[in-house]
């Protein structure tokens, strides 16, 4: 009954902070929205699979450790600032893809490496500042020094799989075809917008005091 009422603590603070918007939302938007279901999709398996770098740490008690620490969280603040700094950058250069009178899923592009995709979403997770707080406080409320560690590997495995389903999901809605019609003439302002968005979101992470 123990580890069930952790599932479902788990279930409702984690979905709250995956719904709010941030670096993972926008990344998954634009990636969604310039490239397709699949590319979306997969960017989506790479920020649940970044989820594991903060579930190992915070299983270990090093969240605690780094939410600490000084030195720990400015590092980690610029290598975060930096990436999201170098994402947004990105998308402010797209530029208006080639008209062709073929509509279908995905605007046509030049294809894109599967595990490229994976890896940007995996860093944008990882690296993001904010987590070591979060993690910390989510595992404080759930975790005891006697939990045994099969049960700390169910909390993370649900914890990416609440990721990895509610941002499929978003991916799912944009690339539907009404949805992904209605942005594609405006694809590259889109891009841009979100790359301004995601520009500030780096400018915050390295002049804010965490």
């Amino acid at each position: 009954m123990e580890i069930l009422h952790g599932l479902v603590v788990i279930t409702f603070v984690h979905l709250l902070a995956a719904a709010s918007p941030g670096p993972d939302f926008v990344l998954v938007t634009q990636q969604t929205l310039n490239h397709g279901k699949r590319i979306g999709l997969l960017c989506s398996l790479g920020i649940a699979l970044g989820l594991s770098i903060h579930i190992v740490y915070s299983a270990f008690g090093l969240a605690a450790v780094i939410a600490n620490s000084a030195e720990a969280l400015w590092a980690i603040k610029l290598l975060g600032g930096a990436y999201l700094l170098y994402l947004g950058i990105k998308g402010l250069r797209s530029r208006p893809a080639a008209v062709t009178a073929n509509i279908g899923d995905a605007p046509v592009v030049a294809p894109r490496s599967a595990l490229r995709t994976i890896g940007t979403g995996f860093l944008c997770n990882a690296l993001n500042p904010k987590a070591p707080i979060y993690f910390v406080s989510l595992f404080t409320i759930v975790l005891s020094p006697s939990m045994p560690l099969y049960q700390i590997a169910i909390y993370g495995a649900w914890i990416m799989l609440i990721q990895l389903g509610w941002f499929s999901a978003v991916a799912l809605l944009l690339s539907t075809p009404p949805i992904h019609r209605a942005f594609k003439r405006f694809s590259h302002w889109i891009d841009r917008v979100l790359g301004l968005a995601m520009v500030a979101l780096g400018i915050k992470v390295l002049t804010t005091r965490v």
